[in-house]
């Protein structure tokens, strides 16, 4: 277990060894969630590495998460891609979980997009359908933020009222009513996993206000407001978890659903990137 200083350091070699790739930093930041691949081929890839060649970088362990670090050009716009993401439930801390996070901030990244594949609560979703993040509940028990503050990337005690920018959030609207996508909004509950929810917990999971529930995103959310970085979360909608009629689903299903889903994702992405200021 390494100490906030030993981090710290950590977080700036592997920063500083991926910033002598390329001459033009990126602006923005995207983390891709299970089954997710197809952005990647929309980028004019300058670079790619696996995340074991990062210095200090976790490996991604879980099925359906890549473990590539791409840069290049995406609609114009300067992107680092994580294509593929890491959760505690592969037994990581939420500092390892976070470590791309502060990896973007210390390269000057300002705006991170944040993508999950997410159990629907909200019996008036659908399957296969997109959902912004307007807000969200922590209940993994823990925080990236315990432990020693680093003054140097923010606050101790971040105010999280508004964790997902709201002029993000109304260019993602804007580009879904230009292109006819289905675009809903609403709370993600972040749970440990990696088993899926019972009845019981999906029905407790329901009435804390949640619309969509997964393993991922929330503690990287932290992280960034933390960081200062203007954050959007797009969740895909793989499966409807309806409690008083719960069908057996699987990993292989999901990651079908998402498949489906994952062009209108690719649409609602690049015209956020052409659109947002600057």
């Amino acid at each position: 277990m390494v100490n906030a200083q030993q981090y710290y350091a950590q977080v700036e070699e592997c920063a500083a060894f991926l910033g002598r790739k390329w001459r033009t930093a990126p602006e923005w930041g995207i983390i891709l969630g299970t089954g997710m691949g197809l952005l990647a081929g929309q980028m004019e890839e300058e670079g790619s590495l696996p995340y074991e060649e990062l210095p200090h970088y976790p490996r991604a362990t879980s099925p359906s998460h890549r473990g590539h670090l791409s840069w290049g050009l995406l609609s114009g716009r300067r992107a680092l891609l994580c294509q593929g993401r890491l959760h505690a439930y592969e037994g990581y801390s939420l500092r390892q979980v976070t470590f791309p996070v502060r990896v973007m901030a210390a390269l000057g990244i300002k705006k991170l997009i944040l993508t999950n594949a997410a159990g629907g609560l909200n019996p008036l979703f659908r399957a296969g359908e997109l959902m912004l993040i307007r807000d969200h509940i922590n209940f993994l028990g823990d925080s990236p933020l315990t432990g020693e503050n680093i003054d140097a990337w923010g606050p101790r005690f971040p105010d999280l009222s508004r964790v997902y920018d709201r002029h993000l959030m109304q260019v993602a609207e804007e580009v879904g009513l230009q292109k006819g996508l289905v675009l809903r909004q609403g709370v993600y509950v972040a749970v440990k996993g990696p088993h899926l929810e019972t009845p019981a917990e999906t029905r407790f999971l329901r009435l804390m206000g949640a619309d969509a529930v997964g393993m991922s995103t929330v503690p990287e959310a932290i992280c960034a407001v933390h960081a200062g970085l203007q954050v959007l979360g797009v969740s895909v909608l793989s499966n409807l978890n309806l409690p008083d009629a719960m069908a057996p689903t699987s990993l292989e299903e999901i990651v079908a659903t998402v498949a489906r889903a994952e062009p209108q994702l690719v649409q609602l992405i690049l015209g956020i990137l052409e659109q947002a200021a600057t």
